[in-house]
């Protein structure tokens, strides 16, 4: 599953710079790697953090031990590792001559795992450790975060596509940058410009997932270069869309290809990868705008994914409501059609 993930400092003051921003990136990484979650799209700004977190379940049969152990060390020091590879090592020595069960060793196994594969168990682990960091370093008390952190569930394709361009364009809304590449604490940054280690394939890898995982790609940098980087910056940049014939279609005007009779299939795929390039080039000027679906909405993507979700939770809806999907109004009115919510915003919406 796929989250979009909203924090906000307390009194949404500005407390974090560079070094703040750089040390939250490092963290983000370190939570990922611990807890076999994966940071799709992110940016870091002054007063909160944006992050689109896909959670995928726990490996069928768990963990091994070595994996365990190489988990551990992404959050632990060596010491405490050493300990748990001790305490491992002879239970399995005790099952192996009869003295226990293998019951124990799940046991320890899970005094860990139960803190991975967990949107609620990372964003506590990042927060809180950040925290711990920033007051150390402040010279302060107390909690940094205001309240719980947001969350949206997030279909993949159209949605997490359009909602990781919505967080890389964090710092264009904000006026601290003309182009997201030149920001350097948020994913297309880091892609794009190369992070602490100046080769950004981390966010390339993770930017490829959440554009292109309804076609099955996995989270892999080799599949960034081409036409994935090229339609995201379409999107981003709001530039590139093809004139076309503008026609009357459900809902009023919009504007699509003609698709003319007679065409060579390659003809007829091509204007079908043009159409939906120009559509997400009309989402990427909504992207522009604050979006309070993207924050507040509970759950976004197709009608189908939205209804079905409405239809699994059931029990958490009121009787008099008969259908999940709602559709998007006000600033999010390009994407009306195209994405759904489940919540029925009526303010703040633009």
């Amino acid at each position: 599953m796929i989250y979009h993930c909203v924090s906000r400092v307390v009194d949404r003051r500005f407390a974090f710079g560079q070094e703040e921003k750089e040390k939250l990136r490092t963290f983000m990484r370190m939570y990922e790697n611990f807890s076999g979650c994966r940071a799709l799209a992110y940016c870091f700004m002054s007063n909160h953090i944006h992050l689109l977190l896909e959670v995928p379940p726990l490996p069928a049969g768990g963990l091994s031990d070595a994996e365990l152990l190489r988990r551990l060390r992404c959050i632990y020091n060596e010491a405490a590792v050493a300990v748990v590879a001790k305490e491992l090592a002879e239970l399995r020595q005790s099952v192996q001559n009869g003295l226990a069960g293998e019951a124990l060793a799940r046991e320890l196994h899970e005094r860990y795992t139960y803190r991975m594969h967990d949107l609620s168990e990372f964003m506590k682990g990042l927060m809180q450790r950040f925290t711990q960091w920033f007051n150390r370093r402040s010279k302060r008390s107390g909690g940094l975060w205001e309240d719980v952190f947001k969350s949206v569930l997030v279909e993949d394709g159209v949605a997490s596509r359009t909602i990781a361009a919505y967080i890389d364009l964090n710092p264009v809304r904000a006026g601290l940058a003309a182009d997201p590449a030149e920001y350097r604490w948020s994913s297309y940054g880091e892609a794009m410009g190369g992070g602490p280690r100046g080769d950004g394939k981390k966010a390339r890898a993770g930017l490829v997932r959440a554009l292109m995982a309804h076609k099955g790609y996995v989270a892999d940098a080799r599949h960034w270069a081409g036409n994935v980087s090229k339609d995201y910056r379409m999107i981003l940049l709001d530039e590139g869309a093809e004139k076309s014939q503008e026609v009357v279609g459900e809902g009023g005007k919009r504007e699509v290809r003609v698709i003319k009779k007679g065409m060579t299939k390659e003809a007829v795929e091509a204007e079908l990868v043009q159409l939906e390039r120009s559509r997400d080039v009309a989402l990427g000027k909504m992207l522009r705008c604050r979006v309070r679906y993207f924050t507040d909405g509970a759950v976004l993507g197709s009608r189908g994914f939205v209804d079905g979700v409405f239809r699994a939770c059931r029990d958490r809806f009121g009787p008099q409501r008969t259908s999940g999907a709602r559709k998007l109004r006000g600033n999010g009115a390009a994407a009306a059609g195209t994405l759904w919510s489940v919540r029925n915003l009526t303010k703040g919406i633009g």
